[in-house]
Parts: C-alpha cells; sequence; structure tokens
C-alpha cells in the first residue's frame, strides 16, 4: 500500500494541469498519479483532423512527456473507491492512499447506449470525430452526394459544438468537390435550439440560411440501422423541422426513420463505471461536486472537475483551464489550513465553433449562459467573438495548441 499526500485519478488535461500547478505552486508536495494510458491526445484539433486541416499525429503527446518531474505515474487503471478509509484501488489490485484526492478521468464513450450504433461505429459510410477523424475525413472526401446527416446521441457530450462543427466544414468540402449540388446536408439534434447562448445562436443560424443546411429539433437518436442506413429517431417536445428538405423518410410506431448516405454524429457518452458505481457519484452516476469549489458535496478531502463533474456548464477543455486554479487553490488552503480558499468557478466555458475553413465564432459563457468574451481577445484585433472571423481560426488552428501544450500542461495560468 503505497501512501500519497495527493492523489490524481486522471492524466487528461485536468489530471495533468493539476499536477503541474501543485508542483509550481509547491514542489515539496508528494503526489500520484493514477493514468493508464501511454499518449494523451489534444482532442479539440480533432474536428480539424476530420476536415484534413490539422494533422492527427500533431494532436499526440507521450504521456511520459507531459507527467510533471517529481510526481509519481502510476500506470494503472483506478477501479474503485473508499473514501472513509481515503483508499483508491486499481484493476491491478493495488491500493493507494492519500490525505487528498483528485478526480478528473473524463468521461467514456458507449455507442451501446444506443441500439445498433456498436456495430457500425467508425465504418463504412458512419464517422465520428470524437473516436476517429481520420475515418471522419475518409467518409466526407469520398461522399458522391445524397443525405450528409449529422447528428448526436441525447448524452452530455464533450464539446457541445462539435457536432455541428464537422458539417460546416464538411458543407464548405462538398462544394468545393462539387457534390454539394446533389446533396442535403442535415443536422438533427434532441435539443430545441442550435445552441445556449443567444448571441451565438443567432449567428448560426445566419450561418444555417447561408449553407441552406436543414434543422430537425427535438430529434432524439435511439438506434441506428447499418444495413438499410437509416438513423431512427423519437421525436421530443422540442420537435421543429427548420429550412425543411424532402429526405427519404420511414416511420415504424412512433419513430421516424431518417435515411442516410453519410453519418457523422456524436456518440453516446457518459460516466465511467468505476466513477458511476462509487460513493462518491450523484443518482445520475457523475461525480458529485460543489459547482463552485469543486470540492466533493460529501467527503471534504476530495475534489474533482473535468468533463466527469456533475456541473451545469459545457465540458470542454476550457471549462477545465479555469476549473482547475479553484481546485488547487483550495487544495493548497487545505494542505495548508485545513479548509478552503474563497476562490470560486463561476461555470465558465468555452466552444471554438468552426464554421467552414478560414472562419469561427467564439462562444464563451457562464453558468447562466452569459456571453462572456474574454477581454484579451481585443489584442488579437477581435471586438466582436461572437461573429465569423478569419482571426479566430487562427486562434484555433495554431494559437490554442501552442497555449495547450506549451502553456497549460506546463502549469501556467492562460
Amino acid at each position: 500500500m503505497k501512501e500519497h499526500q495527493i492523489l490524481i485519478v486522471g492524466g487528461g488535461t485536468a489530471g495533468i494541469m493539476v499536477a503541474s500547478q501543485l508542483r509550481q505552486a509547491n514542489p515539496t508536495l508528494d503526489i500520484g498519479l493514477i493514468e493508464p494510458a501511454e499518449t494523451h491526445y489534444y482532442q479539440p484539433a480533432w474536428t480539424l483532423v476530420g476536415a484534413n486541416a490539422y494533422k492527427f499525429e500533431d494532436t499526440a503527446r507521450p504521456m511520459k512527456q507531459l507527467i510533471p518531474k517529481g510526481v509519481n505515474w502510476i500506470k494503472e487503471y483506478a477501479a474503485s473507491f473508499d473514501p472513509s478509509n481515503n483508499r483508491v484501488t486499481t484493476k491491478d489490485g493495488n491500493t493507494f492512499t492519500y490525505e487528498y484526492l483528485v478526480v478528473c478521468p473524463g468521461l467514456k464513450i458507449d455507442p451501446s447506449m444506443v441500439e445498433g450504433l456498436s456495430e457500425v461505429m467508425d465504418s463504412g459510410a458512419v464517422c465520428s470525430n470524437y473516436t476517429n477523424p481520420k475515418h471522419t475525413w475518409d467518409v466526407i472526401k469520398n461522399f458522391k452526394g445524397g443525405t450528409a446527416l449529422f447528428t448526436q446521441a441525447n448524452t452530455p457530450i464533450k464539446c457541445g459544438g462539435a457536432p455541428q462543427k464537422i458539417m460546416y466544414l464538411a458543407d464548405d468540402h462538398f462544394r468545393k468537390s462539387g457534390v454539394r449540388s446533389k446533396s442535403q446536408v442535415l443536422y438533427a439534434l434532441p435539443a430545441g435550439a442550435i445552441f445556449g447562448v443567444k448571441e451565438i445562436a443567432e449567428t448560426l443560424m445566419d450561418v444555417v440560411d447561408r449553407k441552406d443546411i436543414n434543422l430537425r429539433f427535438g430529434h432524439e437518436l435511439v438506434k441506428v440501422d447499418g444495413a438499410n442506413q437509416i438513423a431512427w429517431y423519437k421525436m421530443g417536445p422540442d420537435f421543429k423541422d427548420y429550412n425543411h428538405k424532402d429526405l427519404k423518410i420511414s416511420t415504424d410506431g412512433d419513430l421516424t426513420g431518417i435515411h442516410y448516405d453519410m453519418m457523422h454524429l456524436a456518440p453516446p457518452q457518459r460516466s465511467p463505471d468505476f466513477i458511476k458505481n462509487s460513493p462518491l457519484a450523484t443518482a445520475g452516476g457523475w461525480l458529485s461536486v460543489d459547482p463552485k469549489t469543486m470540492q466533493h458535496t460529501k467527503f471534504q478531502n476530495i475534489f474533482g472537475l473535468g468533463d466527469v463533474a456533475e456541473l451545469p456548464t459545457a465540458k470542454t477543455g476550457a471549462a477545465i483551464r479555469k476549473q482547475v486554479p479553484v481546485v488547487v487553490a483550495n487544495l493548497l488552503s487545505m494542505v495548508k489550513n485545513a479548509k478552503i480558499s474563497e476562490k470560486h468557478y463561476d461555470g465558465y466555458s468555452s466552444c471554438p465553433l468552426v464554421t467552414g475553413y478560414g472562419k469561427m465564432v467564439l462562444a464563451e459563457f457562464d453558468y447562466d449562459k452569459k456571453f462572456m468574451p474574454d477581454p484579451k481577445l481585443k489584442q488579437l484585433l477581435l471586438f466582436n467573438s461572437n461573429k465569423e472571423h478569419w482571426r479566430l481560426w487562427i486562434l484555433k488552428k495554431y494559437l490554442l495548441p501552442y497555449l495547450y501544450w506549451n502553456k497549460m500542461m506546463k502549469g501556467k495560468d492562460v
């Protein structure tokens, strides 16, 4: 049994950032980090990979290069928690104890939550930037016309804007390749609006109009028939058909089937089993934390953040960027004073919404879905980030990856 002063579960964006900032603030801390993966990916760039605007290889770094010096890398899978005794047990049967625990393992992509999806995921005409962006590009570049369906499961997902970003890029490519005139581009989503922030939604609806895209709101994906290329939906209370197009549609009881020639989707996503089935979870299976302090709602020496946390905001790396300093400040205060600091998280999240090659809108918002652009954008001569701009594309493709690898991962505040 190995004891650590601070034990971190998860080596994604949140885990590496917390470890790095803790080491920067106090190099004497005894920190362990449980993470089985050999490779760390910068997933925000996978949207661009799926549109052949970024190299997949450039989104990867060896995990050993990112874990800060002095942090003990425990290359195992966490399996269970015993918070009453300050213990974490791994799949290998090893037990690690802690004074303070940080839980940030991310979420689990689970195609089995939609009937028939596992059988067709990342094969043939079905693709997803969430799992295999290289296959997405193969599907887009080989598309010969017909119905291009972009959709998402009715679960929390990483980066709520991602399912439509690739649609706008694909539409651009279809026009360049000459197949758009014999195609229909369709976005079927469970929500009743294209985006939750008013200023951003207005711009995106303008993009939809310009690109002549059919939006079908209130569509909950429940089944995929891969053999016949049909996505089956249950209609929700937010049902609305915007910019209607005549498509091949089937019905089966109360289900509506949309026939597709290609489909990109955000697959179902959920909390990992070892979180869902633990004493740390909410009734919905997500990690239970205070939305302002990131402290666990029951165990005071446990903090959680990132995609696994049950918070009323978007699950993005930008949200993690603002959550980490709060967790670090509260941990340092707990170590020194046995109480948390006064630092709070306001729910900030950000979604860079690519609207075409060379164009982007930047949605920044808080728990109240209030649009709150970063004042630093003015240094880039960006004064209306809720409007499409080529400088925002430069931010997405070049500046943000640089800041991620060279600042965020090294514990520097950005």
